[in-house]
């Protein structure tokens, strides 16, 4: 090879490493900014699924709460329109939380979810019934307390698998 071919290949490649490192660094930046908008995507998706899974929890564990509450004061026949109303509060915020997680969780938690809801909304029925005078036959408070303890392992589930799909293990 001669000086003047190798004088000419090198002016080429640097004439076309010019031209083309701003296309080179474009096409980086377009991927770096790809990515970090992916990252921020995951990482907003996690956030919302932890908000609700949040939510959730406490509001089934006030439900199941205020269901028992409401079971010891129809026995003790003190039950009062307050408690009333804060169990109501308390059933639709339990059903705006699940209403919300239909939208964003996987089907594993919401599946246990309504393995949850199945007990919680028969208890409040129960409860219903029971402050009403209107309990069917066989329904009574201790039967309503009973049946209500089914909620234990259900809220136990929910609270492992939405832990588990945030990424907590113990």
């Amino acid at each position: 090879m001669t000086t003047a071919i190798t004088a000419m290949i090198t002016a080429v490649v640097g004439v076309l490493g010019t031209l083309l490192a701003p296309v080179f660094v474009q096409r980086l930046a377009v991927r770096q900014r790809a990515e970090e908008a992916r990252l921020a995507d995951e990482q907003r998706k996690f956030e919302e699924r932890r908000a609700q899974y949040t939510a959730m929890n406490r509001a089934s564990r006030q439900f199941h709460t205020l269901l028992k509450d409401a079971l010891h004061r129809i026995r003790d026949d003190v039950y009062t329109e307050q408690e009333r109303t804060q169990l109501e509060e308390a059933r639709l915020d339990h059903r705006d939380r699940y209403a919300e997680a239909q939208m964003i969780v996987p089907e594993r938690i919401l599946q246990a979810s309504r393995d949850l809801n199945r007990v919680l909304a028969a208890g409040d029925a129960t409860v219903k019934r029971l402050d009403r005078g209107v309990a069917r036959e066989g329904e009574g408070v201790e039967q309503a307390m009973e049946d209500l303890k089914a909620a234990d392992p259900c809220l136990d589930t929910m609270r492992e698998l939405m832990r588990r799909d945030l990424g907590v293990t113990d």
